[in-house]
This record gives structure tokens, C-alpha cells and sequence, in this order.
């Protein structure tokens, strides 16, 4: 496939169902062992869309974006964020944020969102997201 036709397919069928179900399990645990956890459901709402502003650095340029929109929305960060708390009883207290990014993250797969390409802020591994544009062959 040639240029960005190949993000405009993406992953179809049960491929694409298995990863948006695993999206919304990521959301619904995390948000349950939030509930569990007793945390305020203040700063959970506060902080719910904070990884959202890594979009801005795609004003510097897709790849800039890419990377950053990528660090926030993987789940590698949360997870590791998870672990240091639960090993680290200093870092205890930072557990329920990382219960919030990956609710976060389970909410951006479960809508079809995906992680970034560096040709573009429409480019994922889930396939394009807005407006498909006609390859032009």
C-alpha cells in the first residue's frame, strides 16, 4: 500500500472489535478499582481528559505530536506509574492517578482511537479517525 491509504483501512472486523473490547475492560476495571480505592471523584473528573493535552504538541509538528499524544495514551506509563505505587509505599498516594490515565486510556481505544502515526494527527494504529481524504493515486 502506498503513502497513508494503508492507516485509511487500519484494523477491521474482529481484530478491531477485540481491541475497542479491550479498551472498555481497561476502562471499566480502572474505574472500579478507582471507586475501590476510595479516591475523590472530583479529581477523577478533573483529571480524566489531562492526557488530552498532549494534542498540543502537534504545533510543533506531527512527529513531535505523535510521540507525545503516544506517551500519554499508551498504557506502558500508567502501568509502570501503578507498579512504583504499590512497591513503593512512599508512592502510594499516586496509585489512583494512574487509575485514572488508564481509564483514560481505555476510553480513547473503546471510541476507536488509536495511537499516532508521525504522518498525521489522523493516522492511528486503529485506522484514520476524521474525515477520510481520497487517496490521491
Amino acid at each position: 500500500m502506498a503513502g497513508n491509504e494503508r492507516f485509511a483501512q487500519g484494523v477491521t472486523g474482529g481484530v478491531r472489535a477485540l481491541l475497542r473490547t479491550e479498551g472498555l475492560v481497561l476502562l471499566v476495571l480502572s474505574v472500579a478499582f478507582y471507586a475501590e480505592s476510595g479516591a475523590s471523584w472530583q479529581r477523577f473528573a478533573l483529571l480524566f481528559l489531562a492526557p488530552d493535552l498532549s494534542f498540543a504538541f502537534f504545533l510543533f509538528g506531527s512527529r513531535a505530536g505523535a510521540l507525545a499524544y503516544n506517551a500519554a495514551h499508551s498504557t506502558i506509563g500508567p502501568l509502570l506509574l501503578a507498579a512504583a505505587s504499590r512497591f513503593a509505599p512512599q508512592l502510594a498516594l499516586l496509585f489512583p492517578f494512574a487509575l485514572i490515565w488508564l481509564a483514560h486510556v481505555g476510553f480513547d481505544r473503546t471510541l476507536g482511537y488509536g495511537l499516532k502515526y508521525a504522518s498525521g494527527f489522523s493516522d492511528t494504529h486503529l485506522g484514520r479517525i476524521g474525515r477520510f481524504r481520497k487517496s490521491q493515486t
